[in-house]
């Protein structure tokens, strides 16, 4: 027969609670989830890297070339609006920061105050992406009509976009592909962490970390929101800068 002590022990260490890694049972699954997510983004990154080599004899697109549009304006400068976008994620990281810093702290006011930038730097981004699609959808002839020669030598018209599924004004086709389902892909996580965000918020103002007495749901929110920031890195050095 086991020792009463023994039992009790292994008991208190999984019975639940935090035990054995010290955190709660929900930052657990956000941490379980956003390694799982890792390995999904981590598989396009490759594939993406793969097929890059492999059309290696094609004309890939040049960044520079691709992404140099800037709103409102006729300028063209080479990657400055998509830095722009990445600079406002990334703040908006250090504003998630200083809202889960204020939670320990049961600063409500503060906590409001930094979940309502970080919204606001979510929504700027998923703003910026859908431009920068457009553009990158409509391209340099905006559809166009243009004189172009076929392949038996003979010039007709027809009218040029810039890139879809099925067409690449400006390279390998693949390019184009990827580059819509690993940029949406990355897009719809955003919407969500907005929207979790917002749900956070709502919480907040409503009173209900204080009843509750911690507010460990913004700090999980803050985990996502982090998660995503960080995947936007390797995107935009993959897409953006080789």
């Amino acid at each position: 027969m086991a020792d009463s002590t023994s039992v009790t022990s292994k008991g208190s260490i999984w019975g639940g609670g935090v035990a054995p890694f010290n955190v709660s049972y929900g930052k657990m699954m956000m941490w379980f989830f956003l390694i799982s997510d890792a390995f999904t983004f981590s598989s396009l990154l490759i594939s993406y890297g793969t097929m890059r080599n492999k059309a290696a004899n094609e004309h890939w697109p040049s960044p520079d070339e691709v992404f140099n549009h800037f709103p409102f304006t006729d300028a063209h400068i080479k990657l400055a609006f998509v830095s722009l976008m990445t600079f406002i994620l990334i703040m908006s990281s250090v504003t998630m920061v200083l809202a889960v810093e204020a939670g320990h702290r049961f600063d409500k006011k503060a906590v409001v105050k930094w979940l309502v930038l970080t919204i606001i730097g979510g929504l700027f981004f998923l703003g910026s992406q859908a431009w920068e699609w457009y553009h990158f959808i409509t391209g340099t002839h905006d559809g166009k009509l243009v004189e172009v020669m076929n392949e038996q030598g003979v010039w007709e018209t027809i009218r040029i976009y810039g890139a879809n599924m099925h067409h690449n004004e400006y390279g390998a086709q693949q390019f184009a592909n990827f580059f819509f389902f690993i940029t949406g892909f990355h897009g719809s996580h955003v919407f969500s962490g907005v929207v979790l965000n917002v749900i956070a918020l709502l919480m907040v103002l409503n009173g209900r970390m204080e009843r509750i007495g911690h507010y460990e749901f913004v700090e999980k929110v803050g985990l996502y929101w982090h998660f995503v920031d960080l995947v936007w890195v390797f995107v935009f050095t993959f897409f953006y800068l080789l």
